[in-house]
């Protein structure tokens, strides 16, 4: 009898299969119908406070301290829509407007039919940094996207229902 453990794969995290998604209120609940061939950003930072102790010269303590996030960059998007321009524009007319995004992560297995999610970046407070178009080409029919910047006010990791890895 063959064991049903063992014929359980568990592909590893990879790097090539993901979506944005991007809800902005008063603008669209997915802002983001762009597909990028890049991301990069996912990234937090712990500042370490260290503090000795007197007379024992042999030791320090260290404290965990406050978090800092990168910018969430997307590089080479396509979209058919203007709503990543439209964000962006109603910034600039009301500065304190977030957005609420998420990068997902799925499975190299996963169809067309069946998408199987690995993992979901949620990023709040989203701020549109940097939204930049790409050469013109007649060739081209999409709108493109060269770059988008987001900076972000906190990131966590939310796992598949599943449990996931």
């Amino acid at each position: 009898m063959a064991n049903p453990a063992a014929e359980t794969v568990e592909y590893p995290f990879t790097a090539f299969n993901f979506a944005v998604e991007i809800n902005v209120p008063g603008v669209s609940s997915k802002v983001c119908a762009a597909s990028f061939s890049e991301c990069d950003g996912l990234d937090m930072t712990m500042e370490v406070k260290t503090i000795r102790e007197g007379g024992n010269n042999g030791r320090q303590i260290r404290l965990a301290g406050p978090l800092a996030y990168a910018q969430l960059t997307l590089k080479r998007g396509m979209t058919a829509s203007f709503e990543l321009w439209d964000w962006f524009g109603a910034v600039l007319e009301q500065p304190s407007l977030r957005a609420d995004a998420e990068v997902v992560v799925f499975a190299p297995n996963s169809t067309s039919e069946h998408i199987i999610e690995r993992a979901r970046f949620i990023l709040s407070r989203c701020l549109p940094v940097k939204l930049k178009a790409p050469p013109l080409n007649a060739k081209d029919g999409m709108v493109a996207i060269e770059e988008l910047q987001l900076a972000y006010e906190s990131l966590r990791l939310k796992r598949p229902r599943g449990g996931g890895a």
